[in-house]
């Protein structure tokens, strides 16, 4: 119990997992840090358009790459150009917002941005194919990536001088690259499957640029490669608990005992009921159960979340999604059994 003690979020913890509905970072900002107040994040709002949503967020952090918007999604470009200076702009925006209502905060506070490969995957290089489909290419978006997370992180330190942060990487398309399942730009075929060691390396990389703040891995799909992840140094991996299945009990277990956090998403994206908030933890407890782990462990190493990002939702809807994780993770405290 010591052990997994040393997580900053502390136990009991709920968070969110990045995208809000809505284009009003002010609106968007007080949600999150009222709902969340021992754990806030820093809202995304796709919904405002391209360089607003997920990559093009991403692509605005990137350290001397840069990309515009084409037919077929973002494409590296030789400059920055409008779409890559909106997406700076909406960013400055959502952290003037988080700033302001976090004055005086202490505590931690999670940051969001696409990992090296669902980004590899999902920006094209200029002639229209992935980035995935050139090795060097990927180096070089890692290592884009690595520096521009490096400054982000110092600005928001900046402006939240109390936070102490947390790095999530987004990454859904994480088992795609790894099975070679991802698309090439003709549709007619795939891309050759990442080597796992190449894989884990850029990952090890971009966490880094985290420095001492704890770093986590979401993936919101099937096959999320948990003993991947921990090599790679994540201290946390998110994931949608609903597609867990039998087979991840061993990677799952492994990652529990050996100091992983879980970050369990447990609450749908889009609206529909939402039930008690025990009954919301039960296959948790379920799987806890299965594994024979500790049952004082359990609000220690489980951080609840939603799914996936609730910018598909009602704003009503994503309050009461996020207080209802805060309610299920103190079920878990009170009751892990």
């Amino acid at each position: 119990m010591s052990e997994k003690s040393r997580f900053i979020w502390g136990p009991a913890a709920a968070t969110g997992v990045g995208s809000m509905p809505g284009q009003d970072a002010r609106e968007a900002a007080k949600t999150v840090t009222g709902s969340l107040e021992s754990f806030p994040f820093l809202p995304e709002l796709p919904a405002r358009g391209p360089g607003a949503d997920m990559l093009g967020r991403t692509i605005g952090l990137l350290a001397e790459l840069y990309a515009h918007v084409e037919p077929s999604g973002w494409r590296l470009a030789d400059r920055p150009g409008r779409d890559t200076r909106r997406a700076r702009s909406w960013m400055r925006e959502d952290l003037d917002a988080l700033e302001e209502f976090t004055q005086g905060f202490e505590g931690p506070l999670k940051v969001q941005a696409v990992g090296p490969w669902t980004l590899a995957a999902g920006l094209e290089l200029r002639g229209g194919e992935a980035v995935l489909s050139d090795a060097g290419a990927c180096r070089d978006l890692a290592a884009s990536l690595a520096e521009g997370l490096r400054g982000h992180l110092a600005d928001v330190r900046r402006r939240v001088p109390g936070a102490r942060l947390v790095l999530q990487l987004d990454e859904p398309s994480l088992p795609a690259v790894l099975h070679g399942r991802v698309s090439s730009a003709s549709g007619y075929r795939t891309h050759r499957a990442v080597d796992r060691g190449v894989a884990e390396g850029a990952l090890r990389e971009v966490l880094g640029a985290a420095g001492d703040a704890p770093g986590v891995v979401h993936c919101c799909a099937p096959e999320v490669p948990f003993r991947l992840l921990r090599r790679a140094g994540a201290a946390g991996v998110s994931f949608d608990a609903a597609l867990l299945t039998e087979r991840d009990d061993e990677p799952v277990g492994e990652a529990v005992e050996g100091g992983t956090a879980l970050f369990a998403g447990i609450v749908a994206g889009t609206d529909g009921p939402l039930s008690d908030p025990g009954r919301s933890v039960m296959g948790v407890r379920t799987l806890w159960r299965r594994l024979g782990l500790a049952p004082g462990a359990l609000a220690e190493s489980v951080v609840i979340t939603p799914a996936c990002g609730l910018a598909g939702a009602s704003p009503a809807y994503s309050r009461a999604a996020l207080a209802h994780c805060v309610r299920a993770a103190r079920s878990l405290a009170d009751h892990p059994e």
